[in-house]
């Protein structure tokens, strides 16, 4: 695992909501054994924090949905640079995965520009025993270590296979500038 200084730990820390009161159990009793499992990976989350990423529900009635920030990790070409990601739980969870996308766009060979993550446990390799805590990881892991040989963007794949120089000045371009990956890189801001 890369390491993280602690300049990071303040971004992360500015952006972890203050639950002002206790989560009531009541509050989301719709999805049962579902608000239960992720208040318990939340209270997990907090008591065990990872540096560079975080995760929480957007709101305290509503536990399926949730953002998160994950920063790039050291002699990454993402180091230092703060991705936003939503979470959102089917009712099923943790027998199914969750929907997982950036909302920061973000030039790498296993996002797509809609912020869609091609990560295997995401999709087929998902299991009941893997939790938010994991899947953070696993992101984090995704941004210094990509699979260029199944991605959603080819350009950022082959960058990054042939050109790392240009693959880094891509992400940057793209996390300054806010367009997604392919355009941005491949025809400037002339879109």
């Amino acid at each position: 695992m890369k390491s993280f200084t602690s300049s990071n730990a303040n971004i992360i820390k500015s952006n972890t909501p203050k639950f002002s009161r206790a989560i009531n159990s009541n509050t989301c009793s719709k999805f049962g054994s579902l608000t239960s499992r992720l208040q318990n990976e939340l209270h997990h989350l907090m008591m065990n924090p990872i540096d560079g990423v975080t995760a929480f529900p957007e709101s305290e009635s509503d536990f399926t949905r949730w953002c998160g920030t994950i920063i790039g990790a050291k002699d990454t070409p993402y180091e230092g640079l703060v991705f936003k990601i939503i979470l959102k739980f089917p009712t099923n969870y943790p027998y199914q995965a969750p929907i997982v996308k950036f909302t920061t766009p973000i030039f790498h060979p296993n996002v797509g520009s809609k912020g869609d993550i091609c990560l295997d446990i995401l999709k087929d390799s998902w299991s009941p025993i893997l939790n938010v805590q994991t899947l953070l990881v696993s992101l984090q892991s995704l941004l210094g270590e990509p699979n260029t040989k199944s991605p959603l963007n080819g350009t950022a794949a082959r960058l990054w296979d042939k050109d790392i120089k240009s693959f880094k000045k891509a992400v940057l371009l793209v996390k300054e500038t806010g367009q997604d990956g392919i355009s941005s890189f491949c025809y400037g801001s002339a879109l």
